[in-house]
């Protein structure tokens, strides 16, 4: 009789071969947005080739990296604290070699080598495919560095390992590097030129992650609405394409809906959106797909035209207005979130005064909120004294995040008698009891676990609230049940 091998318990057996076939200790610590956690996966991907798995014990690590983020001072500094929790390590284990990679890695590139001694290697987030030779280097004694920024999209070709991952959800790289050159924002020094993947690779890996079992996708770029593939090359470049490229070219709305198409069953979200960037095809597209999640990160970063200009964010603060009324007219359910900076140079109380009325106006479901961090090379920095009080900052910061928990807290209400589709992504932090996933608009949902398991698409009537947090019970499994 011929023996036939399944092809997905065949994929999974030549994993578990190479894995077993490593004998290096990869440990790797990731900070800040979702891209590097996503960059990550394609670290220990590339290395896992090359002899390397990895490991949650920081003591047994043979190589350590650290994914770094630069979009503030606290985020630098956090990193270097654990620059000397490794220090105190690697007296134990002297043969541990240590790597700084990601935004911190290209904004200080050989500096890096310099101040922190021990510090082996420095790997800008275009250049993990280098990190093989640049590892031999290190072990060869000497100090490695490769910070060159690509012109194409970087790591279309590679699946990514997830780390620590649920089985549930799981990011899908899309777009990289920013071109919208914000004065307080450090991206478009450390991650290059916006560049988009191929859109086949995108389709591809979306598939092969519902074949091993995942359910929800985040698509995810520095700014997903720029999304633009005519055949590769900068979006810049994009007017020097072929008549054919333009004609063909497949933009970000498009590109949703070929993946909701792709697989029905699954959950798409996305992250991060432009408001200057964000169009009607794409707000149209979410409406039409009821596998793509009702949920929109939309950062303004200040309600004040006066500031908007100054931060060289490309829209007024009513062009803002009108596209938040674009969204709750075609899909009223629909959760917003924000960025807000404040105490950004020369602001006055009339400029945060303006935040605040943006804020009552839209009333956000979360939000991610900082009082202002100068960053060495931005526009910002060169141009703009930092000229707000540090005490300042901080009151206003205060009532901006007291308004978000109010505004959270109005949102979250709406929910209440309601009965929606959670997909469970986990057991409840506060209760072994209960489960924890989320629903369309991205609302945090708890409940009892009864019969049900992580990966259920469970139909949750909600029943009470915190100011962030539904707590409700399990009616059925929902629609997207497969």
């Amino acid at each position: 009789m011929e023996k036939v091998i399944d092809e997905s318990v065949q994929g999974q057996t030549l994993v578990q071969d190479k894995q077993e076939q490593n004998h290096k200790k990869l440990y790797i610590e990731s900070y800040g947005c979702q891209m590097n956690f996503s960059d990550s996966e394609i670290v220990a991907s590339i290395l896992q080739k090359n002899g390397f798995n990895t490991t949650n014990e920081l003591i047994e690590a043979d190589l350590v990296l650290v994914n770094t983020c630069s979009i503030r001072d606290k985020a630098e500094q956090t990193v270097r604290k654990r620059l000397e929790k490794y220090n105190a390590v690697k007296k134990h284990n002297p043969k541990m070699k240590v790597g700084v990679l990601g935004c911190m890695a290209e904004r200080l590139k050989s500096k890096f080598l310099e101040e922190e001694k021990i510090v082996d290697l420095v790997v800008g987030p275009d250049a993990y495919k280098d990190l093989p030779n640049l590892i031999e280097e290190v072990e060869s004694g000497r100090n490695a560095m490769n910070v060159i920024l690509s012109k194409e999209e970087t790591y279309g070709d590679i699946s990514p390992v997830r780390l620590q991952s649920n089985g549930v959800s799981a990011f899908v790289s899309i777009t990289r590097g920013c071109d919208n050159m914000c004065t307080f924002c450090v991206v478009p020094f450390t991650r290059g030129r916006e560049r988009s993947r191929d859109p086949k690779s995108i389709i591809d890996e979306v598939n092969d992650l519902w074949s091993k079992g995942f359910k929800e996708i985040t698509l995810l770029g520095q700014n997903v609405d720029s999304y633009l593939w005519y055949g590769g090359g900068l979006k810049k470049d994009f007017k020097k394409a072929s008549p054919i490229q333009q004609a063909t070219a497949v933009n970000f709305a498009n590109l949703l809906e070929m993946v909701a198409k792709a697989q029905p069953k699954m959950r798409i979200r996305f992250s991060t959106s432009n408001p200057q960037d964000m169009t009607i095809d794409v707000i149209e597209s979410m409406a039409k797909y009821d596998n793509i999640c009702n949920y929109i990160h939309l950062p303004v970063q200040s309600g004040s035209d006066r500031v908007l200009k100054k931060m060289n964010r490309l829209h007024t603060r009513e062009e803002y207005f009108q596209l938040i009324e674009n969204i709750r007219t075609r899909i009223p359910d629909c959760g917003i979130s924000q960025d807000m900076i404040a105490g950004f140079p020369s602001e006055t109380e009339a400029d945060h005064q303006d935040t605040i009325s943006l804020m009552e106006h839209v009333k956000y479901d979360f939000g991610f909120m900082f009082t202002y961090s100068e960053r060495p090379g931005t526009l910002g920095a060169k141009k703009f004294k930092d000229d707000v009080p540090e005490a300042t900052k901080k009151r206003r910061l205060q009532e901006i995040i007291d308004l978000q928990q109010k505004h959270s807290r109005f949102r979250t209400e709406q929910h209440l008698g309601k009965i929606q589709e959670v997909l469970i992504e986990k057991e409840s932090k506060k209760s072994d009891l209960q489960w924890s996933g989320r629903n369309a608009q991205s609302t945090t949902v708890v409940f009892p676990k009864e019969h049900y398991k992580v990966g259920d698409y469970v139909m949750v009537e909600m029943k009470d609230c915190t100011s962030a947090t539904l707590i409700g019970e399990a009616v059925g499994y929902g629609p997207m049940q497969a």
